[in-house]
């Protein structure tokens, strides 16, 4: 891809993000049935924060296309930087995650995630851009151009940061509710819920390890120079 036409799709993949921000959690807001989605926020669902940190990772790969255009690629070595960090990192192992166990328990049993009556106020499309869309978006932007992976060290650590922070705002919910965010885990023991969360991290940073071979076999001699590995 030329440069130009990077450039004109992280906008347009933008602007899908931030549209998808501002309508999904308007979706039922005054219905009843919705109270329990609608209440605490965007920050209790994986699915909705993953929607958030695309549209902050492709605003950034905006503002470094712009810039590189603009005042030219040394002057901005921050900005290029910050935008591997979060791809590599965040975007897309956690993209990927919530495509991979959505389905995967959506196909097991939807009851256990998506519940079959919130078809009625959540039509196809906007499941699919939720849970589908992304995934294709970040493996598409994982081949248009290199990344610069961090140490494994360093991106682990972030990986599991964000993981762990994740989880103690669930369990932190389910202190001030009673109610868990995901129905999965009231058919699950506190083992199996520990369990769950264990194995989900192994699976996020199996993601992660498999995005720096994709990355490595796509770019090979341009990316290796800056990858730093234990």
């Amino acid at each position: 891809m030329t440069k130009t036409t990077t450039c004109v799709y992280h906008f347009l993949v933008l602007n899908w993000y931030i549209f998808l921000n501002y309508h999904i959690p308007q979706i039922g807001r005054n219905e009843e049935k919705l109270r329990e989605f609608h209440d605490g926020g965007r920050s209790k669902y994986l699915t909705l924060l993953n929607l958030l940190l695309q549209a902050i990772f492709f605003g950034v790969a905006c503002l470094d296309d712009v810039l590189k255009r603009v005042i030219g690629r040394k002057d901005i070595k921050f900005v290029t930087s910050f935008r591997d960090l979060l791809f590599t990192t965040m975007a897309f192992p956690i993209s990927t995650f919530v495509f991979l166990v959505f389905w995967t328990l959506f196909h097991y049993d939807r009851s256990l995630v998506y519940p079959k009556g919130l078809d009625d106020f959540f039509p196809a499309w906007v499941n699919h851009a939720m849970h589908t869309s992304i995934f294709p978006f970040s493996l598409f932007e994982t081949i248009l151009r290199p990344h610069h992976y961090p140490s494994k060290k360093l991106g682990l650590t972030l990986l599991g940061a964000f993981n762990f922070a994740y989880i103690i705002r669930i369990l932190w919910r389910y202190v001030q509710t009673g109610n868990w965010v995901y129905p999965v885990f009231d058919s699950l023991s506190p083992l199996g819920i520990i369990i769950f969360f264990s194995a989900a991290y192994i699976l996020v940073a199996g993601i992660y390890l498999f995005g720096e071979k994709i990355n490595h076999w796509k770019w090979g001699a341009i990316a290796k120079p800056q990858m730093k590995k234990n």
